[in-house]
C-alpha cells in the first residue's frame, strides 16, 4: 500500500509513507496497570492509535514494542500492522524510536512517529502532515503544533532515518528538530488532540470524557 499524497517519490511515483506506532513503555505512572490496554470507548487505547494511523494511509505501519508484549500484540490481533520488539524498552523513548527506524523497508520516503498513548489523534492530523511535507522547499520535518505548542505526530524526511536509529535513552528525537531547525515546519491543527497524551489515571479519565 501506498500512503496518500501528493507525487514525490522516486520515478514519480507516489510517496511511501511508513509510521511507527511507539508502543513499548512501562506506564511507570499508571499504579501498576498498562495504559495501552486501557479502553476508551470501547477500544483499547493502542488500538484507537493504531486504527487511526493505518486510516491516514500511511504504510508499512510498525509498532514497536516492549512491555507486556504479548498483550499488546493481542490488542492488535487483526491489524495489518508489521511488528518491532525492542528488549531494551527500560532505556527509554529514544531507544524504541531507535529500534523501529532500523527496521523500516529501504524505500520509504518519510517515516511518521505517532505515540501509542493518544488517543484524541485523528487521521485528518497525520493527513495534514502529508500534504504539508515538501523536502524540496524545506519542509523535511513536519511537526504537528497547536496554539503555538509541538506535539505529536512528526513526519521525518528518509534522509534523518539513520540518525533516528542511533537515538537511545528516553530522550526521542527533540535533539533531532534543534539540529535542523532549518528543516523544521510546524503544521498548525484546529485542536489541541496533538498535544495530550495519557501519563496517569487522572488523564485516562479526563480524556475518555473527551474521545
Amino acid at each position: 500500500m501506498i500512503a496518500a499524497g501528493p507525487i514525490g517519490g522516486p520515478g514519480g511515483r507516489r510517496r511511501r509513507i511508513a509510521a511507527l506506532v511507539l508502543a513499548a513503555g512501562r506506564s511507570r505512572r499508571m499504579g501498576g496497570s498498562n495504559k495501552l490496554l486501557a479502553e476508551i470507548g470501547g477500544r483499547t487505547l493502542v488500538a484507537r492509535v493504531a486504527r487511526t494511523v493505518l486510516d491516514s494511509g500511511c504504510a508499512p505501519v510498525h509498532v514497536v514494542t516492549g512491555y507486556q508484549r504479548a498483550r499488546i500484540e493481542a490488542a492488535l490481533a487483526g491489524y495489518p500492522v508489521e511488528w518491532t520488539h525492542n528488549p531494551r524498552f527500560a532505556a527509554g523513548l529514544g531507544a524504541s524510536l531507535a529500534v523501529g527506524a532500523r527496521g523500516l523497508p529501504g524505500d520509504t520516503d518519510a517515516v511518521l512517529v505517532c505515540l501509542g498513548d493518544m488517543p484524541l489523534i485523528r487521521a485528518s492530523h497525520i493527513e495534514r502532515l502529508i500534504a504539508d511535507f515538501d523536502p524540496i522547499a524545506g519542509r523535511a520535518i513536519c511537526v504537528s503544533a497547536h496554539a503555538g505548542r509541538r506535539g505529536h505526530p512528526v513526519l521525518f524526511d528518509r534522509r534523518f532515518v539513520a540518525e533516528l536509529g542511533a537515538l537511545d535513552g528516553d530522550r526521542g528525537a527533540r535533539a533531532l528538530l534543534a539540529r535542523y531547525a532549518d528543516c523544521v515546519s510546524e503544521v498548525e491543527m484546529d485542536d489541541d488532540g496533538v498535544l495530550i497524551d495519557i501519563d496517569d489515571p487522572a488523564s485516562l479519565a479526563q480524556i475518555a470524557a473527551r474521545a
